[in-house]
C-alpha cells in the first residue's frame, strides 16, 4: 500500500489510501478503463506485452502458444511483485501465485477469474502464515445468468426425451404412437448446493413452476426453494426427485458427492445436470447408469478430468449432452468480473469485508 492509516479489512491489515493493482492475466483496456472508473483510488497497471492476448470474452488464460522471454518473465514477475493487489493469479498458475506471495510481502489480496477459485488457491499449498496474509476472493456469482440458462437447456432436454425426438428425427420416423412426455411443472428439482449458481438455477426453476428441494450444508432461505435438506439426504430425496442439478465446487466434502450409492437409489430415468465440479460425481458410476437407464438424461458442462479423454463413454451416449466446460463463457463475463473487483477494491480501502473469501479451511 502507499499512504494512509493502517485499518483490518478481511483477515488481514490494509492501509486506506490508494491502492496498486497489477493485472495478472489477459484483460481488455475497456474492462481495465471501467474498474479505474468504478474505483479511482486504483492504480491499475497492466502490460499487454507481458500476457498472452484474449481468444474469446471470458479467457483468463490466453493463447496457450504466447511465451515470455527471458527478460520479460523476470519483468512480469517484478511487476507481480510490486503489487498491493492481484488482478487474477499470475498466468491462472497456483504455482506462480505461490511464487508471488513469498516474492511480495506488500501483497494482501488476489482475485481469481473462477467462481470456484478455491481449488487453484488449494493447489498453490500455501503455508497457514500466507493465507492470513492474503485475502483471496473469487468470481461467484459473475457466471450465476449463463449457467443457470445451461441448467434450464438440460432439464428441459431431459424432460422433453431430447435425444428420442433426435433418434427418430436422424431415422426420419413418425411413430404410430405418440408418447406423453413430462412438464416441469410437475417435477421435483433437487438443487445441490445454493450457492450463487445454485439460487439462480432454483429461482428460474420455480418459475417453470417446479417443486425445488435445496440440498445444502446447512439451512439458508432462498427464493423459490421449497425446502432445503443436508447433504447426507441427498440418497433418500433422489428416490423420489424427476431431476438433479449439482451446483458445488469441488471439495474434498463435495468429492462424488454423487456416488454409486445415491445413483443405486435415484427414481428410473432422472435427469441429472453438473454445472459444478466434475469432481462431485462417481463418473463411472454416472455412465452405467446412464447406459442402464436410471439416469435417463445427463447435461454436463463439467467432467471429472479435464479435457474430456477421447475414450470416454460419455461422448458417445446418446443420452448424454457434453459441453467443453463452456456454459459460464458470456460476452458479458468480463465486465461482471471487473464490476466485481471494483465494489472489492472499494471495500478493502475502506476497511469492510470483501465479497466472496475463499474459505482456506475447506477451499471454496
Amino acid at each position: 500500500m502507499t499512504v494512509g492509516d493502517t485499518v483490518t479489512g478481511g483477515n488481514a491489515d490494509v492501509a486506506v489510501g490508494r491502492l496498486r493493482v497489477v493485472v495478472a492475466t489477459p484483460l481488455s483496456a475497456e474492462i481495465a478503463q471501467l474498474i479505474e472508473q468504478r474505483e479511482p483510488r486504483i492504480e491499475l497497471h497492466r502490460d499487454e506485452t507481458l500476457l498472452p492476448p484474449q481468444r474469446h470474452a471470458g479467457d483468463h488464460s490466453g493463447d496457450p502458444a504466447f511465451r515470455r522471454s527471458p527478460s520479460q518473465q523476470r519483468e512480469f514477475d517484478a511487476l507481480v511483485d510490486s503489487a498491493d493487489a492481484l488482478y487474477g493469479f499470475p498466468d491462472e498458475s497456483p504455482r506462480a501465485l505461490a511464487r508471488t506471495v513469498r516474492a511480495n510481502s506488500r501483497l494482501r489480496w488476489v482475485h481469481t477469474m473462477p467462481a470456484g477459485g478455491g481449488a487453484q488457491l488449494k493447489a498453490a499449498r500455501l503455508s497457514d502464515d500466507e493465507l492470513s496474509r492474503v485475502i483471496v476472493t473469487t468470481s461467484a456469482g459473475t457466471h450465476a445468468d449463463p449457467l443457470s440458462e445451461f441448467v434450464l437447456l438440460g432439464i428441459l432436454a431431459g424432460a422433453k426425451r431430447l435425444p428420442s425426438l433426435q433418434a427418430d428425427q436422424r431415422r426420419h420416423f413418425w411413430p404410430a404412437d405418440r408418447m406423453a412426455t413430462p412438464q416441469v411443472s410437475e417435477q421435483t428439482i433437487l438443487v445441490v448446493g445454493l450457492g450463487g449458481i445454485g439460487r439462480r438455477s432454483a429461482e428460474r426453476l420455480a418459475a417453470l413452476g417446479a417443486r425445488v428441494i435445496g440440498v445444502h450444508r446447512h439451512p439458508v432461505d432462498v427464493p423459490g426453494v421449497h425446502s432445503v435438506i443436508g447433504l447426507g439426504q441427498l440418497a433418500l430425496a433422489a428416490s423420489t426427485a424427476d431431476a438433479i442439478v449439482l451446483a458445488l465446487p469441488g471439495t474434498d466434502q463435495t468429492h462424488q458427492l454423487l456416488s454409486r450409492e445415491v445413483l443405486r437409489a435415484v427414481k428410473p430415468g432422472i435427469t441429472i445436470v453438473n454445472v459444478g465440479r466434475g469432481t462431485t460425481v462417481d463418473e463411472g458410476a454416472l455412465i452405467e447408469a446412464l447406459q442402464d437407464g436410471r439416469v435417463g438424461f445427463a447435461a454436463l458442462d463439467v467432467v471429472y478430468s479435464e479435457p474430456l479423454a477421447p475414450d470416454s463413454p460419455l461422448w458417445d451416449l446418446p443420452n448424454v449432452l457434453v459441453s467443453p466446460h463452456s456454459a459460464a463463457l458470456n460476452s458479458s463475463e468480463d465486465r461482471r468480473i471487473g464490476e466485481l473487483f471494483a465494489e472489492n477494491a472499494t471495500r478493502l480501502l475502506d476497511g469492510r469485508p470483501l465479497l466472496n473469501q475463499v474459505n482456506t479451511v475447506e477451499f471454496y
